[in-house]
């Protein structure tokens, strides 16, 4: 075993693993209709998820009552994430259940908190509560295994509410996405794995999905708020067209190549971009590193001092080390490589693409490529 193996294993024996929205909807569910067929809430369910994985769950709240729409059911979940840092946790997760009209089946519908689809290119159709396809069924299965036990029709009309969704949503990728008014339900194996990016790794699939269903011709990812800051003001794309991919440009590079669009910008700061150039798809400090011999070898064909280049602590002393002109020739060329480096990636995808290297206070470095109205 390597040591990078050993360290990787040992973080994740003390890191704990926690529950998407999706099974929490599914708890409260459960809960929820517990209550409606057997009169009584209980204190815990337990899902399995689509993982395999049981999620013993406690009811955190219970309510009950009758209005014009007749009797409901109210239970609410609060989403543990584990020690993912995941901006829903510790959210109210809420479900309120009522009786369908026989043959219907289980509806869904959103409550305060979660949002409402506005745009294509999203699992769920425009118009729709931004509950996805994975957590419908494991509510739906839900259901029906509670129908067959406790003598239910399984006709259920199923509002899940987020308290503060709306609040909690500013700080994703929804609006950008055309999700209106709050959260989204969301998992597909029901387990949220600690610092497996994973959900990041999906916005920006969705992202990519949505500015093709609205026929988007240009997107740009950026490894950050300042590098996008640039972008907004080069070009006049609307939000659904800004791909925060941060560190992930292999996950939005992969993806692409699938599913392309014609016209592609990637921006980041200096050292970053020079980890892709170098080959780098996943950007991260703890995951790659600057060769710094490399940099050294492609910097002094621009005049600088080769061994004061190779000794450097970062490329931001790099950067201070050289001229303006040298800073400038070196950006260009490591936005060259960036560039090849994303090229080969997408391998013959129709895209155009272009990239940009940022400075740390926000003015243009180096650029390579162009892009047009149509593919490379």
């Amino acid at each position: 075993m390597t040591r990078s193996a050993s360290r990787k294993d040992k973080l994740e024996t003390k890191l704990r693993f926690g529950w998407t929205t999706g099974t929490c909807a599914t708890a409260a569910v459960n809960a929820a209709y517990t209550a409606m067929l057997a009169g009584q809430f209980p204190d815990r369910v337990t899902i399995v998820t689509p993982s395999g994985k049981n999620a013993d769950l406690e009811v955190a709240e219970t309510s009950s009552g009758s209005d014009s729409g007749g009797d409901w059911f109210r239970a609410g979940i609060i989403k543990d994430a584990g020690d993912d840092p995941d901006v829903t946790h510790g959210a109210m997760i809420c479900a309120t259940l009522r009786k369908g009209a026989a043959g219907t089946g289980v509806t869904f519908s959103g409550g305060d908190g979660v949002g409402i689809v506005t745009k294509p290119g999203l699992p769920v159709a425009v118009g729709e509560p931004a509950i996805n396809p994975v957590p419908r069924q494991m509510m739906q299965d839900a259901v029906a295994e509670l129908a067959a036990a406790l003598g239910g029709t399984g006709d259920v009309a199923i509002e899940i509410s987020v308290p503060d969704g709306a609040a909690i949503a500013k700080k994703t990728w929804n609006p950008r996405l055309g999700i209106e008014g709050g959260i989204s339900i969301l998992g597909t194996t029901g387990v949220v794995r600690p610092f497996s990016c994973s959900a990041w790794i999906a916005s920006i699939h969705r992202g990519i999905d949505v500015a093709r269903a609205n026929a988007l011709p240009h997107v740009m990812g950026s490894t950050g708020a300042t590098s996008e800051g640039w972008g907004q003001g080069a070009y006049s794309l609307p939000d659904i067209a800004l791909i925060d991919m941060g560190d992930f440009v292999g996950g939005m590079l992969k993806y692409m190549r699938r599913h392309p669009v014609p016209n592609l910008s990637i921006l980041g700061g200096f050292g970053k971009m020079v980890k892709l150039s170098q080959g780098a798809i996943d950007l991260h400090s703890a995951r790659s590193q600057v060769d710094f011999d490399a940099l050294a070898a492609l910097a002094c064909r621009f005049g600088m001092d080769r061994d004061a280049v190779a000794s450097a602590n970062s490329v931001l002393e790099v950067s201070q080390m050289a001229t303006d002109d040298q800073r400038s020739a070196l950006a260009e060329a490591v936005a060259a490589g960036a560039r090849e480096t994303a090229l080969a990636h997408l391998r013959g995808a129709e895209t155009a693409v272009e990239v940009v290297v940022i400075s740390r206070d926000g003015r243009l470095l180096g650029r390579a490529g162009t892009i047009g109205k149509g593919g490379a």
